[in-house]
């Protein structure tokens, strides 16, 4: 199976590093894949969009991904900004960092999974000039909601990322957040 994901979040909260892990991850586990961002000049907390694909065979494609599988959204106020769902396939995966309610647009026609990503990553003290980083958060609960590489695959990749306690801290937020997410 091709699994096309794009990312959306806010620049400095790591959706670009989220997405090249989680091809990392997938490498180590004998998958193919890539990954690559789309964005402008924009500066830190601007809309940032990044993509991966991750597949059993490899594939030659090198575009944009305009309908994923799979919508991950680390900062849930870009729900107000974004059309998330736009060109999302019917029943993909919406994966939403919050810890609101969720619109009810998003939950037809999706499976949709949640997890308060910031929390996690509050308690963990994941925070770079200020930011919080949910980004590793944010891949366990991509791997709970579609097994695109294993939960220790996952955890791995960020801990050859980087190394001692940050690495170890990360990929406990990675842990939190598989065991965390809910389906709605």
């Amino acid at each position: 199976m091709l699994y096309e994901i794009r990312f959306h979040g806010r620049g400095g909260q790591g959706a670009v590093t989220a997405a090249e892990l989680l091809v990392k991850a997938a490498v180590c586990e004998g998958k193919w894949g890539q990954s690559f961002p789309f964005f402008g000049a924009e500066r830190r907390g601007a809309p940032v969009t990044a993509f991966a694909r991750i597949s059993e065979e490899k594939h030659f494609l090198h575009s944009p991904i305009t309908e994923p599988n799979i919508v991950v959204v680390l900062d849930r106020k870009i729900l107000d900004i974004v059309d998330v769902k736009s060109g999302l396939k019917e029943n993909g995966t919406l994966v939403i960092n919050s810890s609101k309610n969720i619109p009810k647009e998003l939950l037809q026609n999706f499976r949709t999974y949640v997890v308060d990503a910031t929390k996690i990553a509050v308690s963990l003290e994941l925070s770079f000039t200020g930011w919080v980083i949910v980004n590793t958060a944010m891949l366990g609960a991509i791997v709970k909601a579609v097994p695109i590489v294993t939960p220790e695959g996952i955890m791995n990749a960020i801990r050859n990322n980087w190394a001692g306690k940050v690495g170890e801290l990360n990929a406990e937020a990675a842990k939190r957040a598989y065991e965390e997410a809910t389906i709605l």
